[in-house]
């Protein structure tokens, strides 16, 4: 019992800390709808008071665009479903484990550990996994800011939320 509890702690360890290994902070992927329907896509480097700073995905230069210009901004959302997919099978898998290991010893008094373990985990893992694909594929999502339209505080308001998903989102 003791080991499975250790185990499971390792693995949880190791896959959180997946993101330690992150070498440099990426803007989130816009494409920007312009007033004129000129189309822009690329990386969300800085926003600034009136206007967003990309790097172009075709050219690779830096290109500022005012925001009195911008009919729509999307936000491209980068597919979540493997890690959801993984999360999903350690947490239902290892909670299962757990469980049967719990339900066996406390039901029969003394028992194969391993039996009921791998027969709940399997169980709790698959259960995860359909629940952490489900989560994965909804935290991937393209999300919408229609900037045409809307007022001056509400144009700051979604400027802010930009500003935190920006390579460099405290620019000045």
């Amino acid at each position: 019992m003791k080991k499975s509890i250790a185990l499971f702690l390792v693995f949880s360890i190791l896959a959180i800390s997946a993101n330690l290994y992150a070498k440099e902070r990426r803007g989130a992927d816009l494409v920007i709808t312009k007033k004129d329907s000129q189309q822009l896509r690329g990386e969300l480097i800085a926003v600034k008071e009136n206007s967003l700073l990309l790097r172009d995905s075709e050219s690779g230069a830096d290109v500022s665009v005012d925001i009195r210009d911008v009919k729509v901004i999307k936000i491209v959302g980068k597919s979540k479903i493997l890690k959801g997919i993984g999360y999903g099978l350690l947490i239902g898998g290892g909670g299962g484990a757990l469980i049967g290991g719990t339900i066996c010893n406390q039901i029969v008094g003394e028992c194969k550990f391993s039996d009921a373990a791998i027969f709940f985990g399997l169980i709790g893992g698959a259960a995860g996994l359909l629940v952490g694909a489900i989560w994965g594929e909804s935290r991937g999502k393209d999300k919408t800011i229609q900037i045409e339209g809307k007022s001056d505080s509400e144009i700051k308001e979604a400027l802010e939320r930009l500003r935190r998903k920006a390579r460099v989102p405290d620019f000045q």
